[in-house]
């Protein structure tokens, strides 16, 4: 894995990532599609590869998801997960959280590994037990186990999970056949400042490829997060790339972007399509002054409901001269009647 930093406007950077068989970079800062398995809830192999995105396409998955499927011994012996999937030309970004079926919960974590609510109940995963199901997936970038724990818990319960993540990195570290090639480690500390620069300065100290920055979106503010991701941001090296989970928003991607985050796990493009929306970002509004006020001031500017009966008869594409399938061939009224009729169709070309 290589990364370079090609442009920087304050914290806010660009830059390209090299990982996994591909020598061609995607670019930064870079969503990562949610996948359930490995795969895109609504989008087949031959789909992704169609997607209009320049290099390999990089998906995030949680290996809680696989804990219940093939033995860790039965993905080994298929190849891992880019030949199980049969997804050899994509990026596989791993890490346990993700907001559809691995919620972390902090209140049944201790110290022996950390909690996640999953459609199978509540499981405890032991740092041997994600290095199994981890070696055995062979991901191009993975993080280490975390306790990622809400803004609420005491300063107690706070220092514990902060302790508990260091802990959990050495061990994974120790149990990682490859050396640590390819490990982001784990950045926790709820809304504490002092725990969150206290982590980031020690996991920087181990020998991480990058940082995977987690117990974000669990309740803390928008106003108080810049403060927390620059604290984390100043104890780190600028040469190594930056994950995080839980800012899902598009205003929060922004908020993430500048303070220097170049890969984002977000479930919100899932959710969306299941609601039947659409995101709509007229160009003329992003590149004006007045995008962060309308992006504050009204939905109806960052995304429409197609099952609106508005749409019926609307035979405009979802945003003009969009270069996707989707608004190349497909109206607002025909996603409207897919929608209607409950044809999956509409989530596949929504997702698109």
């Amino acid at each position: 894995m290589r990364f370079v930093v090609n442009h920087c406007c304050g914290r806010a950077r660009v830059g390209v990532l090299f990982a996994g068989n591909s020598s061609i970079p995607f670019e930064t800062p870079a969503l990562l599609l949610s996948t359930k398995k490995g795969l895109p809830a609504f989008l087949s192999r031959d789909l992704i590869a169609s997607l209009p995105f320049p290099g390999p396409h990089p998906l995030h998955i949680s290996p809680i998801h696989l804990l219940d499927g093939p033995t860790p011994a039965i993905i080994s012996s298929i190849g891992g997960l880019h030949q199980l999937s049969a997804l050899q030309n994509c990026v596989f970004v791993a890490s346990a959280r993700d907001s559809i079926e691995s919620l972390p919960e902090s209140v049944a974590s201790n110290k022996l590994g950390a909690s996640f609510e999953t459609p199978r109940g509540r499981r405890l995963v032991k740092p041997s037990d994600y290095m199994e199901i981890i070696s055995s997936l062979k991901p191009d970038i993975w993080a280490s186990l975390a306790d990622e724990v809400p803004a609420s818990v005491s300063e107690k319960r706070n220092k514990a999970s902060v302790d508990r993540t260091l802990r959990w990195l050495d061990d994974c570290l120790a149990l990682d056949k490859t050396g640590g090639n390819n490990i982001f480690g784990a950045i926790v500390g709820g809304s504490s400042v002092e725990e969150r620069k206290r982590c980031a300065n020690e996991v920087a100290k181990k020998n991480v490829q990058g940082f995977y920055i987690g117990g974000l979106g669990l309740g803390e503010s928008m106003e108080e997060r810049p403060g927390l991701l620059n604290s984390i941001m100043d104890c780190l090296p600028e040469e190594k790339p930056r994950q995080i989970s839980g800012l899902a928003l598009p205003e929060e991607v922004l908020q993430g972007v500048a303070s220097g985050i170049d890969l984002f796990e977000s479930t919100y493009v899932y959710h969306l399509t299941l609601g039947g929306l659409a995101l709509v970002f007229p160009l003329e509004i992003l590149e004006g002054e007045i995008f962060n006020t309308h992006l504050h001031s009204s939905d109806e500017i960052t995304k429409i409901n197609l099952r609106a009966t508005i749409y019926r008869n609307d035979a405009s594409p979802i945003v003009n001269n969009c270069s996707c399938y989707t608004c190349q061939n497909h109206t607002r009224a025909y996603i409207n009647h897919l929608l209607n009729v409950h044809e999956m169709l509409a989530q596949i070309l929504l997702e698109m």
